[in-house]
């Protein structure tokens, strides 16, 4: 690739006009001017008004003036047009053409079902020579946009077949863990891989308006619809969003309202005393329930479509009712009530444990905790309480079971919250695709196999369930998200969180059509077919070099990233593996451990109860075994640690390999800064490698088999 070829390709991969003056460019992510080439070189009529149809008219103007299209508002003339965006509800066009396209798009609508669209889906059709999508509501034309650009060249196909889509899951949401004054140990933004925070900056608003704006373009193109704009963890200075400095998240909601996401906000539970000068935060005074509701409604004038709160309460030093002899129930509903009239929710987290913890104390789980504090309360939740339960019982884990608190509340309103952020899968450090993980929990049935799943349960019936939730990867880098690779897992949240069913393989193809457009790429087929092998197993590939058999953590105290065996043993966090000289992993089989496995239904309990039937990649999850214990693979425990350890590196240096291969194919900064991604990744790699072979070497005292070297 010569240099003006180079400059072609940046200009077609990044933003064109800088956020700030003498700040570059940001990357362009799944959004790229190129991916917009078939529908901006085509004539197109939006039909329709209001704020998002708005939206949609300046994104189809943007790409029909790059790629010489022409676009119409209507009230149009007769116009000869490629494609139609129109709202059901408008006013009759004055174009025969165009309305008997309209007709024949309904007409579809009929023949495959006729559900009404919702007010977020659409339909997309043909009809001769024109594509039409039609929408119910202003948000529906949005996603349906959206939806032809992912399509490209596809969407316009004469023989394509009507397409209904409509989300499944009615939120989808991100949290942000971005403090708003520097954390003196955590930074900006807590657990956060991408540099500082895309909204705050020192104690202060960013004032970066335009960046946000573009983060809300990508969101809305993925499917998500909402967003929480500040750490769990409220300090006194986050506090303040609430009431003295509403302003500031007012002004987040202003831009990111275009592209239909709704703001939400953490507050912290103490608010009435913190910041209202009561003498209590009991949720059962009545002076504290007339302060939530005086403070609810200014939020709402001042943010009319504000989604509502966001509360981690009694965990990790957090306030909570707890503080005045309350449950969660009551802490949660005393929000709630204060939202309803206003149509908000409140998100109460069920990451709730005991954190100063024994670690000689074998009966003491943390696994346990949410289901102990949540499952008696099912059916005392206010209908718009979102409990957001974790996927797993523990903290994100690369390798975890599914939480039991997701079949056993079924009175409440469930989220399901997930990492996008990757704190325990390589920190943004290392390839980490997360999408086939995130698709075997969503498919998960807590019954048994061929009932209800973990996304079912998300979705609630008629829709109305808590949805899906993600802890969000984005901050300041130039590539949002750090590794450039990793945009793919905020991409496949979003993606999922409109459709469970998705499978996450063709979701990552989608990704790779955007970010790197055939016609901007240097042999596309060899860069998707490379990417593919790169990040299609890269899960199981970082599961394999890291915590074996569902045992958990293993990592470095803190900061949580590379091997750390034992930093964890014997704290009072309850991250324990119990390793010995005769085996490893937590007894948590309800015969003779912590009964953690009698919290599922049936089906699972008597799976995960016993080391003979439970799977393999949760062995050390459930059950304290010999390192001779044999496996349903047939290897023994302790050779499955050697053998995936040595593997895992095997496979990075692999990756890696694969990479190089595309220099000079794709964007120079893209391909630098993941060839230097991965060359950590693989100093990583063998650095847990060696440190766990070394560990269960010596506590075993069993060589490895093959002879490899473990020192």
């Amino acid at each position: 690739m010569n240099a003006e070829e180079s400059l072609h390709l940046e200009h077609l991969m990044f933003v064109e006009e800088p956020m700030e003056p003498g700040e570059p460019r940001v990357h362009a992510a799944w959004l790229p001017p190129e991916a917009f080439r078939s529908l901006g070189a085509r004539r197109v009529l939006v039909h329709g008004d209001g704020l998002l149809v708005d939206t949609v008219l300046n994104e189809v103007s943007r790409a029909c003036a790059r790629y010489g299209g022409r676009v119409w508002h209507s009230p149009s003339w007769d116009v000869d047009v490629d494609l139609v965006l129109a709202l059901r509800g408008a006013d009759e066009l004055p174009s025969p053409a165009v309305q008997a396209a309209r007709s024949a798009a309904e007409a579809a609508l009929t023949e495959i079902g006729g559900e009404p669209l919702g007010d977020e889906g659409f339909l997309l059709a043909r009809d001769g020579e024109v594509t039409v999508v039609l929408a119910d509501a202003p948000a529906g034309l949005l996603y349906g946009l959206f939806h032809v650009v992912r399509l490209c060249a596809a969407a316009f196909d004469p023989a394509r077949p009507p397409e209904h889509h409509r989300p499944a899951l009615r939120r989808r949401m991100l949290d942000h863990w971005d403090n708003v004054a520097v954390h003196p140990v955590m930074g900006q933004v807590e657990r956060g891989y991408a540099g500082g925070s895309i909204f705050w900056q020192d104690g202060r608003p960013r004032g970066d308006l335009a960046r946000v704006r573009e983060y809300g373009r990508l969101l809305a193109a993925s499917g998500v619809n909402a967003i929480s704009v500040n750490n769990v963890n409220v300090a006194r200075t986050e506090a303040l969003l609430l009431t003295d400095r509403l302003g500031d998240v007012a002004e987040i909601a202003d831009v990111l309202r275009p592209y239909n996401i709704r703001v939400h906000l953490s507050i912290t539970f103490a608010a009435p005393a913190v910041l209202g000068g009561l003498s209590t935060a009991d949720p059962l005074d009545e002076a504290v329930r007339v302060w939530w509701a005086a403070t609810t409604r200014r939020v709402y004038e001042r943010i009319p479509d504000f989604g509502g709160y966001l509360v981690k309460a009694d965990s990790e030093g957090q306030p909570g009712p707890f503080t005045y002899g309350r449950d969660h129930a009551d802490g949660a509903n005393v929000l709630a009530e204060a939202l309803a009239p206003l149509g908000g929710v409140v998100h109460w987290r069920a990451f709730v444990y005991n954190h100063h913890q024994d670690w000689r104390d074998r009966s003491t789980d943390r696994a346990r905790a949410a289901y102990d504090h949540f499952a008696p309360l099912d059916g005392r939740f206010r209908t718009n309480v979102v409990v957001q339960v974790k996927f797993g019982p523990v903290d994100f884990q690369t390798r975890e079971p599914v939480s039991p608190v997701i079949a056993a509340m079924p009175a409440t309103r469930l989220a399901v919250e997930l990492q996008v952020t990757q704190e325990y899968t390589g920190q943004q450090r290392h390839v980490c695709h997360l999408g086939l993980w995130w698709g075997e929990v969503l498919r998960f049935a807590p019954w048994g196999p061929g009932g209800r799943t973990v996304a079912d349960i998300a979705a609630g019936e008629s829709g109305a369930g808590g949805g899906l939730v993600a802890v969000a990867n984005v901050g300041d880098d130039l590539f949002w998200t750090g590794h450039p690779l990793a945009q793919a897992n905020l991409y496949t949240f979003g993606r999922l969180a409109w459709d469970p069913r998705l499978d996450p393989r063709a979701v990552l193809d989608e990704w790779i059509a955007l970010t790197f457009p055939p016609s901007a790429t240097a042999e596309p087929e060899l860069v998707g077919r490379t990417l593919h092998e790169i990040m299609d197993d890269s899960w199981r590939t970082y599961e394999r070099y890291t915590a074996p058999l569902g045992v958990g953590f293993m990592v470095n105290p803190g900061d949580h990233y590379g091997p750390g065996v034992d930093g964890y043993e014997y704290t009072r966090w309850g991250t324990y593996h119990f390793a010995d000289r005769d085996g490893v992993g937590v007894d948590r089989s309800r015969a003779s451990g912590t009964g953690f496995a009698g919290q599922y239904p049936p089906y699972w309990a008597q799976v995960y109860e016993s080391p003979q039937s439970c799977p393999d990649e949760l062995l050390l999850f459930f059950h304290h075994v010999p390192y001779g214990h044999v496996l349903h693979s047939g290897s023994t425990v302790i050779q499955h640690i050697y053998d995936t350890h040595f593997a895992g590196v095997e496979e990075v240096v692999a990756m890696r390999r694969r990479w190089q291969t595309l220099n000079g194919m794709i964007d120079p900064a893209v391909y630098e800064r993941v060839a230097e991604r991965l060359d950590e990744q693989v100093r990583c790699a063998t650095e847990w490698r060696d440190q766990i072979n070394t560990y269960f070497y010596r506590k075993s005292g069993v060589p490895d088999e093959r002879g490899r070297t473990i020192h």
